[in-house]
């Protein structure tokens, strides 16, 4: 282990190893295509919807940098080795995290980062971030100006700092991505975000919606009727961008945009859609470690299916009965078993879980209603 921390691989040989012909193939019941390592629950924000209910100081029972590492490492033996995001909390708060970025270098695993907006997240932070090889950082907006925004995340000057870390990260090499939370706060606010995010050289526009888990437990989250009309907004918006949109949360996006494709066929496609879509959900494709090591199918579905390091990721990934019903469309109930479009959405399955308790129980926030007969 101590070789692999102290001899990184020349760019060159680390960008050979992701496209070896193992990497370049992904049967999403055998590797996930990305893994969440909540590195810690430390941070010095308040957001009022914070999945992890973090707090200032880190856990007791926080994972290690030697059981970190390893965990890295297990990654590397997927067939197709997922990329990593290290989330939190806040990443920032933790000592050993640029190690843990160039140990997953190393090992061929792309590290993408989500540092809070916080007086942690300096130029000289952020240079260092790429320095050991992350190649994404996220920043979270989550309203048009610093009013909305600062609101959300319990702390004044968050929105101006996020907008500054966005500004130093693409200066200093970074790919970078936006996520929002959208909630019945800012939903209007759809079009005026998209305009902001266009002046700040972004990739991605990742847009959560909201799952009642964590802080969110009580919070309003959007009906059925308002998720089509944000649907509806964000379709738009995939085709005046240059920036790519995706949903979280909300696989029924992908529902209204085949059916926009369907309807407007002779238009120009969404953004993106060029490329070969995985159809990610929880647990088909995505894997969530906590920072105390529990294995779960997403941050937002918090069912613990095993315990790194007790219990080898891969397997719990490909064999356990959580992860395997949850990749097969098949088994879902209600009016997401009969529907033409469940093996392209499937529904939340961590928001049917936080509403109903089962797993496989039909999207609450979906007003698609689809044929009475079940498909073949």
């Amino acid at each position: 282990m101590q070789a692999a921390k102290n001899a990184l691989l020349p760019p060159e040989m680390y960008a050979e190893r992701r496209r070896s012909p193992v990497a370049s193939r992904r049967d999403l019941s055998l590797s996930p295509l990305l893994v969440f390592y909540e590195v810690t629950r430390a941070c010095d924000l308040v957001c009022t919807h914070c999945r992890a209910c973090a707090e200032p100081a880190a856990h007791p029972e926080q994972l290690s940098t030697e059981q970190s590492l390893r965990l890295i490492e297990v990654l590397s033996e997927f067939p197709a080795p997922p990329h990593l995001v290290l989330t939190g909390g806040d990443p920032l708060k933790r000592a050993d995290l640029f190690e843990l970025i160039e140990h997953a270098r190393w090992f061929g695993v792309e590290v993408s980062i989500t540092p809070s907006a916080t007086p942690l997240a300096t130029r000289s932070a952020i240079r260092r971030l790429h320095a050991a090889g992350a190649s994404r950082l996220a920043v979270s907006i989550d309203g048009p100006d610093a009013a909305s925004h600062d609101a959300t995340r319990g702390v004044a000057g968050s929105f101006r700092r996020s907008l500054q870390m966005l500004a130093d990260a693409h200066e200093e090499g970074f790919s970078t991505q936006v996520n929002t939370v959208l909630t019945p706060g800012n939903v209007e606010a759809v079009d005026e975000m998209a305009e902001l995010l266009a002046s700040l050289n972004i990739a991605l526009w990742s847009v959560f919606f909201l799952v009642p888990t964590g802080r969110a437990l009580s919070a309003s989250r959007l009906t059925a009727d308002a998720c089509e009309a944000a649907f509806e907004r964000l379709w738009l918006q995939s085709l005046r961008q240059s920036y790519a949109i995706k949903t979280t949360e909300a696989p029924h996006f992908r529902r209204f945009a085949a059916q926009r494709r369907s309807n407007l066929a002779a238009s120009a496609p969404a953004h993106g859609a060029g490329r070969k879509p995985l159809h990610l959900n929880d647990g088909k494709g995505v894997m969530f470690v906590s920072h105390t090591g529990q294995i779960m199918p997403s941050g937002f579905l918090p069912i613990v299916c095993g315990r790194h390091p007790q219990d080898h990721l891969v397997a719990v990934y490909q064999q356990s009965p959580a992860f395997v019903a949850l990749r097969d469309a098949d088994r879902l109930e209600g009016k997401c078993r009969r529907c033409e479009y469940r093996f392209i959405c499937g529904g939340s399955r961590a928001r049917a879980y936080a509403v109903s308790g089962n797993l496989l129980a039909s999207e609450p926030d979906c007003l698609y209603e689809p044929p009475t007969a079940t498909p073949c």
